[in-house]
């Protein structure tokens, strides 16, 4: 896999977590450098994780991880968006802007499990694995700093809409997901 193709795939693995870091910077208000990077490094170290798992997983398993990762996506990335309605609608906080583990361990599993059947794949085609976990795990850093403090922007001046807006996205982005894996396995 070469250089273009890299970049691509990182792009492409990273784009959920860049959606879901405007997300998070849309309950953040004004979003501090500080949270936007602890974000962006929460995403960019599980994109990375997850290929380089997969990686060493495997093909002799990949169809158990292909059966239900996208229901695990699906069902993360639904409930935290639906709550993030929930909220905008009854007046509520704007949506949890902590960058803690609780906060974030769900929204960066959620995000990366496409990234661990990459791992899969590239482990088939016999992908310099270092190369593309550094490239994706940086890529994915960048984005989703840059997405929170994008979030932050919009957020700080249309909290409530932007929050009902940011859990549709979640919620898109997760039927997104289960439905793509189904169109494929028909």
């Amino acid at each position: 896999m070469g250089i273009i193709e890299t970049f691509i795939l990182a792009v492409a693995l990273s784009m959920d977590a860049f959606a879901v870091s405007v997300c998070k910077g849309l309950s953040m208000g004004k979003a501090r450098l500080g949270s936007a990077l602890t974000v962006g490094l929460w995403f960019g170290v599980f994109q990375a994780l997850m290929p380089l798992i997969g990686f060493f997983l495997g093909v002799q398993f990949e169809d158990y991880i292909s059966a239900f990762d996208h229901w695990i996506a699906f069902i993360l990335l639904a409930a935290i968006g639906a709550n993030m309605v929930r909220e905008a609608v009854k007046g509520e906080d704007e949506g949890d802007p902590s960058v803690g583990f609780m906060a974030m361990l769900p929204l960066a599993v959620a995000t990366s499990i496409d990234a661990l059947a990459s791992g899969v794949a590239m482990a088939a085609a016999g992908a310099d694995i270092i190369h593309a976990v550094v490239f994706i795990g940086i890529t994915t850093f960048v984005l989703s700093t840059i997405g929170v403090r994008a979030g932050s922007l919009i957020g700080g001046r249309n909290s409530s809409r932007a929050e009902a807006v940011g859990g549709i996205v979640l919620i898109a982005i997760g039927l997104r997901i289960l439905i793509q894996h189904l169109v494929e396995h028909i």
